[in-house]
């Protein structure tokens, strides 16, 4: 493989929660009184973290947002998940062909949301004492603090990282954090993807080649596909 390691990021790039996430958030702040669309959501929210999903919903709107916002949304968002939660395609594939050290998961996601989407996409195994939450460090993705505090614990040199993101702000860290970053923009715009500084692709495929890695070779799975 080209690199040491490789930081994933959670939604949209190891499991498809993001489209279930924004429609549950959607009717969630509509509900309250709020008045943004599924597509609102989505451009507004992917990506951040809870706190900065409240700090742009107050500035949008001059409204504070109820403390219990997300303490109501993982509630309804957790229960959608159990039905309809999956990992992004291909992905699997992809990390069965990884050395289990070589890879790790790095998210603006509470670790809650992490443990249940890994748990829930049969992932889980794979990124066990491996996910890294912004609960973590002082700053989230934009900033660089997540992606070189999870290069820290596997103990890889920031230059030899490569991290797998599908928002602007995932890519803007990962940059600034000296890492080299592959954008995956099968949900994202790919020029948005482009512009923030990524190699775009949008077939997980297509990710083989980019690390450097075939089905020829050692193969540690413990997934179930």
């Amino acid at each position: 493989m080209k690199y040491d390691l490789v930081i994933f990021d959670c939604d949209g790039v190891l499991v498809d929660r993001e489209p279930i996430a924004n429609r549950i958030f959607a009717e969630l702040i509509n509900s309250l009184g709020y008045n943004f669309s599924y597509e609102e959501c989505e451009g507004m929210f992917t990506g951040r973290s809870d706190n900065n999903c409240l700090k742009i919903l107050e500035e949008r709107t001059g409204k504070k947002p109820p403390k219990d916002l997300f303490s109501k949304f993982d509630e309804l968002a957790f229960e959608a998940y159990e039905r309809e939660l999956q990992s992004v395609e291909g992905v699997k594939e992809i990390i069965s062909l990884l050395k289990f050290n070589d890879f790790c998961m790095a998210s603006n996601a509470p670790e809650k949301k992490i443990h249940k989407a890994l748990k829930v996409t049969g992932l889980y195994p794979e990124f066990e004492n491996k996910f890294f939450s912004c609960s973590m460090v002082a700053r989230p993705k934009q900033f660089p603090d997540l992606f070189l505090y999870a290069a820290m614990k596997m103990n890889a040199s920031p230059k030899k990282c490569v991290v797998i993101e599908d928002s602007p702000f995932g890519v803007n860290a990962a940059i600034s954090a000296g890492m080299d970053v592959f954008g995956y923009c099968a949900r994202t715009d790919q020029e948005i993807l482009k512009k923030a500084g990524a190699e775009t692709f949008n077939d997980m495929a297509l990710l083989k080649e980019f690390l450097g890695i075939s089905p020829v070779g050692t193969q540690h799975s413990k997934l179930k596909t």
